[in-house]
């Protein structure tokens, strides 16, 4: 068992039955009472965040997390297919709400890594930059720079970003998956 004080960032405990990434961990010691862990806490399974705090009282299951590769396939009716890259027939499902926020970065034969916990696949996590081509974007008009300096592109992952005024349609762009933003571009139309 773990305690409040074994609460880091990274560290992927189990409490009230769930496994919860901590996605940040604050020790506080207020004035004559005992120390407390202000936590930011994100459910591997449901994709909610969390923002408990702990006393000294408190404690955690450390679980075992195991790291697969893992295909997406498709998404339909919010549930996302992937399957082993080594063998399609293993399949497995997960809703895209999970997925959180990337999933909108997230297009069919992309490699991501499964999270798995205690023999259950929970989640996935993408890499850190794709690489999507730009299916839509308004062309860029001399001059229009002192306005603005980005201009918004769809992808063909159908999500939607802001880029540089040069980015044509056609170009493949690489994407921060975390913050959802323009990296470079990484190949001309």
């Amino acid at each position: 068992m773990l305690s409040m004080n074994d609460l880091k960032a990274g560290l992927v405990v189990g409490w009230q039955g769930e496994p919860f990434g901590v996605l940040e961990a604050k020790h506080l010691h207020l004035a004559r009472g005992a120390g407390v862990v202000q936590a930011k806490l994100k459910n591997l399974k449901t994709g909610k965040v969390l923002s408990p705090t702990f006393k000294p009282s408190d404690q955690f299951e450390e679980l075992e997390v195991k790291k697969v590769a893992a295909r997406f396939l498709y998404e339909h009716r919010g549930v996302s297919w992937f399957a082993n890259p080594g063998n399609p027939s293993q399949r497995f499902s997960l809703p895209s709400e999970a997925v959180g926020e990337p999933f909108r970065f997230l297009k069919p034969q992309t490699i991501v890594e499964a999270v798995r916990i205690q023999g259950e696949i929970v989640n996935v996590s993408l890499p850190i930059k794709v690489a999507l081509k730009v299916v839509e974007a308004a062309p860029s008009i001399k001059g229009e720079t002192q306005d603005r300096s980005t201009k918004t592109v769809k992808l063909e992952s159908g999500a939607e970003i802001s880029a540089p005024l040069f980015i044509n349609e056609g170009d493949v762009i690489l994407v921060n998956t975390q913050t959802g933003e323009y990296v470079e571009r990484a190949e001309k139309a």
